[in-house]
C-alpha cells in the first residue's frame, strides 16, 4: 500500500479552509508516496440526488498531486474523496481510497470504494454579515414569567381561567396532569414586562447587552409556545404600551431584543382555532369552517382530528405553505414582523426551524432585510450544513435564510469535556469540523448557549460543581459566536429537565461568587477584541484544550482543565489543529512550563 496523507484543516492540502462560494477556487493537495503510481484523482459530486461523480486528474509535482476545483453547479453540499492507483511489483494494477474518518481532517485510506466516508465541502451563496451590535453581544435568555414582577404590591396580572398560582416565588415548579399527562392547570409566578423594565440596572451590571426573550405573545400556557394571538402581548406580562417603553428603555441602555418568532403551530386555545370557545361560539377553526383561518390547518376528521406538533392536541400545526398564512406572519405590510420590528425588536429566533421550509424562513429573512440592523436566528439542535429534516437538505445557512443557528452541538462538546467523557483531542476535532463545515460569518454569528429552557440547568448537570460550572461559562465567553446566558446561571440558579429548569429568579439568594465570575468573563469579553471578531484555532495536550483567538493585532489563548488535579502545559506537548499565525518562540514563551490547577484555567493576551 502506497504512503498517502491529507488533511482538508491544513492549507497546505485543501485551501482555503472550510466553505467557499460557487466563484471561489479551491486547490486540493495530497501526499502519495509509491514508485508506480499510475494516477491519482479526486472525485467529487454535488448533493442533488443523482449521486453522479465527477473525476478531475490530479498532477504531480515531487510526491504530491494536486488539483484546482470550483464549486460551478451552485450552493450546496459537495462530497469528495480520492483514488490512487499504482502498480505492483508484479505488474497488478491496484486502487486505494483516501476519505473522512468519522471525524473529518486527516482521514484515513480504504481499500473498498463503497466504504469510503467523503469530506464535505460547503458552498454557501453569500456572506452572511451581522449588524455589529449583534458581533459584540452577550446575550441573556428570560423566561418572562419567572424572572421578576415589577407591579409594587407583588399582584400577578391578569390571572388566566384554570390555572394556579404560587404562593411563593421560592416554590419548585410542579406540573399539574390528568391521566394522559396533559396539563389541567397552567402555572404562574407572574412575572411580567415591568419586572424586565426595572432590572435593567441589574442586567446593566452584569454586563450584557442583549436579551432573547421567550415568547411574549398572548397564550395560555406559562411558556407561551402555544400562541393565541400573535399581535398582542400576553395581559399576564402587561400591554403593547409598556412593552414599548420596555423596548424604549433597553435600548437607551444599549441593550437589544430579541423575540422568539413560533411560527410552526399556534395554541388550540387560540384566535385561529378558538377549541375552546374564548374568541366566540362560531370563530376559528375549529367551530367555523367559513373561518378564514380554517384553511390554516389540516383537518383529516373535522374538527377532532387535526395534524398537530407532534401529536400534542394542545398545539395545532400550521400549514405554512398556506398563502394567508405566510401574507399574516412576514408577506403582508402589516404582517406579525412588521408590526414588531416597527416597535423596536431587533431580531428574531425561530423555534423549531426544522419545522419550517426553506422558503418560509426565506420569506422571513426578505421581510427582516427592509428593516435596518435586524438578525434572523434559527433553533437548530445539530449540525446545520448538513441535518436534513422531513427527507430535504435544509438550506438554513446557504444564503438568504438564517444569519446563523443557536449552537447545541458546542453546548455538547464543553458538556462532554467537563464531565470528562472525551478527550481535548476529541473535542477539538468536533468543534474544528463544525467550523470547517459552516460559513465562516455564519460559524461566528451562531447564538452558544450552555443551557436553555430546553435543557437541565448547567449547574444541576455538573452536580453542583461550582468550579466546573466556572469553566462552562469562562468558556462559553472566549469561545467563537455570541455567548447567551440562561437567566439564573450567574446565580447559581439549579433545576433539572422541564419544568424544574424554570424556577423563578433567585433574587433573594443570589450567589456572588459565581455571578463575579459571569460579571468579569463578560468583561473580558466586551473589551477584547479578538474574542468579539477574531479568528480561533483549537489546540490540545493528552490532558487540557486550548483555544487561540486572534486578529492582525492581537492574540487570545485561552486553556481548560477540566480535571481535578493540576496539569503542566509545555511547547512540545501542544497538538494544533490548524496552522498557527504566531512564532514558536512566542509560543515556547507563553507555555514555559505552565502549570494549570485542577478544574482552573490559563489566560494570556498579546500583541502580534
Amino acid at each position: 500500500m502506497p504512503h498517502v496523507y491529507y488533511n482538508s484543516w491544513i492549507s497546505a492540502y485543501k485551501k482555503p479552509f472550510g466553505a467557499v462560494r460557487p466563484e471561489d477556487q479551491v486547490r486540493f493537495q495530497i501526499d502519495v508516496h509509491e514508485d508506480q503510481v499510475i494516477n491519482v484523482q479526486c472525485r467529487i459530486r454535488k448533493d442533488n440526488g443523482t449521486h453522479e461523480e465527477k473525476v478531475y486528474q490530479m498532477e504531480e509535482d515531487n510526491n504530491r498531486f494536486s488539483c484546482i476545483y470550483t464549486p460551478h453547479e451552485g450552493k450546496g453540499l459537495y462530497f469528495y474523496y480520492f483514488s490512487i492507483t499504482w502498480k505492483e511489483d508484479n505488474g497488478e494494477e491496484m486502487t486505494a481510497f483516501w476519505g473522512a474518518s468519522a471525524v473529518k481532517g486527516e482521514g484515513q485510506l480504504y481499500e473498498e470504494q463503497h466504504e469510503v466516508i467523503p469530506y464535505q465541502l460547503t458552498c454557501f451563496e453569500k456572506k452572511e454579515k451581522t449588524p455589529d451590535w449583534y458581533r459584540e453581544a452577550v446575550f441573556y435568555q428570560i423566561f418572562p414569567d419567572r424572572f421578576y414582577n415589577g407591579n409594587s404590591d407583588g399582584k400577578v396580572n391578569a390571572p388566566k381561567r384554570n390555572s394556579f398560582i404560587y404562593g411563593d416565588t421560592r416554590d419548585t415548579p410542579l406540573y399539574v396532569r390528568g391521566s394522559k399527562g396533559e396539563i389541567l392547570r397552567w402555572d404562574f409566578y407572574g412575572g411580567n414586562l415591568e419586572g424586565i423594565r426595572q432590572k435593567i440596572p441589574y442586567l446593566k451590571a452584569l454586563g450584557i447587552n442583549a436579551i432573547y426573550l421567550n415568547p411574549i405573545f398572548q397564550a395560555a400556557s406559562n411558556h407561551r409556545y402555544d400562541t393565541a394571538d400573535y399581535m398582542k402581548v400576553d395581559p399576564m406580562l402587561g400591554d403593547e404600551t409598556l412593552f414599548q417603553e420596555m423596548i424604549d428603555n433597553l435600548h437607551a441602555e444599549g441593550i437589544h431584543v430579541m423575540l422568539d418568532g413560533v411560527f410552526s403551530h399556534v395554541g388550540r386555545n387560540s384566535i385561529y382555532f378558538n377549541y375552546d370557545g374564548t374568541y366566540g361560539e362560531d370563530k376559528g377553526a375549529y367551530r367555523n369552517q367559513d373561518s378564514p383561518y380554517y384553511p390554516w390547518f389540516t383537518f383529516s376528521e373535522y374538527p377532532d382530528k387535526y395534524a398537530s406538533w407532534w401529536g400534542i392536541d394542545d398545539l395545532p400545526e400550521v400549514d405554512k405553505s398556506n398563502q394567508e398564512f405566510q401574507d399574516y406572519i412576514y408577506r403582508n405590510d402589516d404582517s406579525v414582523v412588521d408590526k414588531w420590528s416597527q416597535l423596536g425588536v431587533d431580531g428574531w429566533r425561530l423555534d423549531v426551524a426544522d419545522e419550517l421550509p426553506d422558503a418560509f424562513i426565506a420569506g422571513i429573512r426578505h421581510k427582516l432585510n427592509q428593516y435596518p440592523e435586524k438578525v434572523l436566528i434559527g433553533e437548530v439542535w445539530e449540525d446545520a450544513s448538513n441535518k436534513i429534516s422531513y427527507d430535504e437538505r435544509r438550506q438554513y445557512i446557504l444564503g438568504n435564510h438564517l444569519h446563523g443557528v443557536m449552537n447545541y452541538p458546542f453546548r455538547n462538546t464543553v458538556l462532554d469535556l467537563l464531565q470528562l467523557e472525551k478527550s481535548p483531542k476529541e473535542l477539538a476535532q468536533r468543534l474544528t469540523q463544525l467550523h470547517e463545515n459552516y460559513p465562516e460569518d455564519v460559524f461566528f454569528n451562531n447564538l452558544n448557549n450552555i443551557g436553555t429552557h430546553d435543557t437541565k440547568r448547567i449547574y444541576t448537570f455538573l452536580g453542583e460543581d461550582r468550579e466546573r460550572l466556572k469553566l462552562a461559562l469562562s468558556f462559553l465567553l472566549i469561545a467563537p459566536g455570541i455567548p447567551c446566558l440562561y437567566y439564573g446561571d450567574e446565580a447559581g440558579l439549579t433545576g433539572e429537565q422541564d419544568p424544574d429548569n424554570r424556577k423563578f429568579f433567585p433574587w433573594e439568594d443570589v450567589d456572588q461568587d459565581i455571578f463575579k465570575h459571569c460579571q468579569k468573563w463578560i468583561a473580558e469579553r466586551k473589551q477584547n477584541n479578538t474574542l468579539q471578531y477574531g479568528d480561533f484555532i483549537l489546540f490540545h495536550t493528552d490532558d487540557v484544550l486550548g483555544m487561540l483567538r486572534f486578529t492582525d493585532e492581537a492574540y487570545t489563548i485561552y486553556v481548560m482543565n477540566p480535571h481535578d488535579e493540576e496539569k503542566t502545559c509545555h511547547f512540545d506537548d501542544l497538538h494544533f489543529l490548524r496552522e498557527v499565525p504566531l512564532t514558536d518562540e512566542v509560543l515556547k514563551d507563553i507555555f514555559n512550563g505552565v502549570t494549570v490547577d485542577g478544574k482552573s484555567d490559563f489566560f494570556v493576551t498579546g500583541k502580534r
